[in-house]
């Protein structure tokens, strides 16, 4: 072989050496090192929010017994009252034609009265002298006495349609008063505003409600997917708009049976006693959220749900397991219960299993790739 054979072939393999060089680095930096994380044991608390507000759980409204006019108001909305304590008074502005009616029936029981007065007189004397029975003088005593009671009668109401009252026993008919202790919320009317009574064709106009502020609950609205899961007697969080940073605990006590549709969904109407705390004044109709706990598990085997994959066929979940080799195996896994950061695993992983971290490569590997 000649010099320049030589040379040439030493050439080719000094070129090949370096290229075997070359692939061997270029390998090395497409290796991609990936985080792993761990399972780990934690409660898991899956809760549901319902929306609603905060009501006395007593609250009435006060209505007159008469129609009229407003004449006074006595007290103003936030006032504190007693059973029994004077709220407005009522003018009576009679109807004319009931006014007359009622004048008639008084003459009409004047006039009766009258006649069976000369009567039980004429038979009285006959009584006395022995002329007539005693059951007979009964009988007249009787249509006397009925006469006299029906005048009365016809009296009273004749007052009534024209004062409101007839009398001390009357008064209430005109003077509005409390029907129960606690916080006036609403005035709705003001002196001069014609009412009307409550009767069984008009719910009547209210001149006043009131309500017990000392004692309130939480009405909100569940969907249907989850009210099947809550039990009556659970405990709640409220949560009020208007007071940040505070929840007050509540006992759910009341779970519509039947729902009512609201934008395609139905939703049903619950209840709860909130336990009030005296540094915070609570006013009727505040908007509030209620957690409310669906399910609760301790000390649970548990992943983040970041860490999950779906199978794109199957659709059933996957994580994948790093190998003794740095490779790493799609593993199959049954979940549990979810709070939506953790999810409980009932099967497939154990606690030492080290988990890829999806699209997160860890430090050194990308040094090596820079």
């Amino acid at each position: 072989m000649s010099k320049r054979s030589k040379i040439i072939l030493g050439i080719i393999a000094i070129l090949f050496i370096a290229a075997l060089i070359w692939f061997g680095k270029k390998n090395q930096k497409s290796i991609v090192e990936y985080e792993t994380e761990t399972p780990f044991r934690t409660t898991i608390v899956k809760k549901t929010v319902a929306t609603g507000k905060v009501t006395p759980l007593e609250e009435i409204e006060i209505k007159p017994q008469i129609t009229g006019i407003i004449d006074k108001i006595m007290l103003l909305e936030g006032s504190k009252v007693k059973k029994g304590d004077l709220i407005a008074t009522v003018r009576v502005v009679p109807n004319e034609q009931s006014l007359i009616s009622a004048r008639g029936r008084v003459d009409n029981a004047k006039l009766r009265l009258n006649n069976a007065q000369i009567s039980y007189k004429r038979t009285k004397n006959l009584f006395d002298k022995g002329v007539i029975a005693r059951s007979e003088f009964e009988g007249v005593e009787l249509t006397y006495n009925q006469a006299k009671q029906d005048l009365k009668n016809a009296q009273n109401d004749y007052q009534i349609i024209k004062r409101g009252s007839a009398g001390s026993g009357g008064s209430a008919n005109t003077n509005i008063v409390a029907q129960m202790s606690g916080t006036i919320l609403e005035i709705p009317v003001k002196e001069g505003d014609q009412v009307i009574q409550s009767n069984n064709f008009n719910a009547g106009t209210t001149i006043a409600s009131i309500a017990d502020m000392s004692k309130m609950i939480f009405e909100g609205k569940v969907d249907e997917s989850e009210v099947g899961k809550l039990v009556k007697g659970s405990d709640i969080e409220v949560s009020i708009g208007a007071i940040e940073g505070k929840k007050f605990p509540a006992k759910l006590n009341f779970i519509a049976p039947k729902g009512t549709e609201e934008g395609g969904a139905v939703q049903f109407k619950i209840k709860a006693d909130v336990s009030l705390d005296d540094k915070f004044f609570i006013r009727a109709g505040y908007s509030a959220n209620a957690d409310i706990v669906l399910e609760k598990k301790d000390s649970v085997l548990s992943i983040k749900e970041a860490l999950l994959r779906f199978d794109k066929k199957t659709e059933e979940p996957y994580v994948e397991v790093k190998q003794a080799d740095d490779t790493y195996k799609k593993v199959t896994v049954k979940l549990g219960t979810s709070d939506g950061v953790n999810v409980e695993v009932l099967e497939g992983v154990t606690e030492e299993d080290q988990i890829k971290i999806w699209n997160k490569a860890s430090k050194d590997s990308k040094k090596k790739d820079n």
